[in-house]
């Protein structure tokens, strides 16, 4: 199956892909604030900041820059823990600031038009984290991934955004992994710039209702992965989202007296784990010990990149973090008639390349 890129998002594409990295003109935004009944949204616009007062309809019209006329969530919900079983989903990760080829994805599978509006009718999109760092267009991501949320509600689909480890680096503000235009940004809006996502933004406030960890069907999603301790319990799927809310933002010595936080947050917490795929490796019976607690089929994780889209322990583990970060490939995984697909660039699909060399 080919899919041919209308011209228009070519067009939307280049322009987001040649956004500059520092460089004047500088253009960035909006950031959207919140103060008391106020609500204002801020840009950069060649090297310049511009400020507007946002009405009570919530509509954020473009001042500057590549992120198109938006509607503010005037009644927020917490995202949530699990949905029942689509008849379609797709899932992608660790997109880190590459929103041209992002939408280009979508765009190629029918997901969005040419206009990167929502076209998938009832069906749901998951990004397992990682939206945040590296590349230079996070700030693009984030709001498209927000408007489509929007838009597919409306259509009865979904689209659900899950934290990663580089959405908690941001909002603790460890940004060693910041693109250098962020920092420009930030010193231009006088704001560190963890702080341009703290509660009183709109992107802020919008990620601290994210889940961690999202049940769909019989597949569940995560960042990093289930570490096999958590099989040593009851699994309370809304427990764990709910207390790692709790915790965003928690820096590491508030979280020292606190084990059960400091683990979340840690190495083997849901946005760290690497154990699927790095040494020591989860045993397969540990990993069904995992799937029978959660009562899911799969997992599908992102977080460790990988040459493409990897089916491993026999379709227990679903890895899909195939370096779209770098800005030159992606893939999306699409589930489709009780399959799966590796969803490629071209718009084609291919089967799931399987790795099962598990312990």
């Amino acid at each position: 199956m080919h899919h041919r890129l209308p011209l228009c998002l070519l067009l939307v594409v280049a322009l987001l892909i040649a956004a500059p990295l520092g460089a004047d003109p500088l253009d960035d935004g909006p950031y959207v604030f919140h103060t008391g009944t106020q609500t204002e949204a801020q840009w950069v616009c060649s090297g310049k900041v511009e400020k507007r007062a946002i009405a009570d309809d919530g509509r954020v019209e473009p001042v500057c820059g590549s992120v198109p006329a938006l509607v503010l969530d005037r009644a927020p919900a917490i995202a949530p823990d699990q949905l029942p079983q689509p008849r379609r989903w797709a899932a992608v990760s660790d997109i880190h600031g590459q929103a041209g080829l992002f939408l280009r994805l979508l765009a190629a599978h029918g997901l969005v038009d040419r206009d990167a509006h929502w076209v998938w009718g009832k069906g749901v999109l998951v990004i397992t984290g990682d939206v945040l760092d590296r590349g230079p267009q996070q700030l693009e991501a984030l709001w498209a991934i927000y408007r489509l949320a929007q838009e597919a509600a409306l259509a009865g689909g979904r689209v659900e955004m899950l934290l990663g480890n580089h959405e908690i680096m941001v909002i603790v503000g460890d940004l060693r992994y910041l693109n250098p235009k962020y920092q420009h940004v930030a010193n231009l809006l006088g704001r560190s710039y963890d702080q341009l996502f703290a509660a009183d933004s709109e992107l802020g406030a919008w990620l601290r209702r994210r889940a961690t960890l999202l049940k769909l069907g019989d597949t569940l999603f995560v960042h990093g992965g289930l570490h096999p301790r958590l099989a040593n319990g009851n699994f309370d799927l809304a427990a764990l989202n709910a207390a790692f809310r709790a915790r965003l933002g928690a820096t590491r010595e508030a979280l020292h007296p606190d084990p059960e936080g400091e683990w979340l947050l840690g190495a083997e917490g849901p946005t760290w784990y690497r154990g699927y795929f790095e040494p020591e490796r989860a045993t397969t019976t540990q990993v069904d010990a995992l799937l029978a607690i959660a009562k899911i089929k799969r997992v599908v994780v992102g977080h460790t990149t990988q040459a493409q889209i990897t089916s491993l322990y026999g379709g227990r583990v679903i890895g899909i973090d195939a370096a779209l970060k770098n800005g030159e490939r992606g893939e999306l995984l699409i589930w489709d008639r009780d399959k799966l697909w590796r969803g490629l660039l071209d718009g084609t699909r291919s089967p799931l390349a399987s790795s099962d060399d598990a312990p």
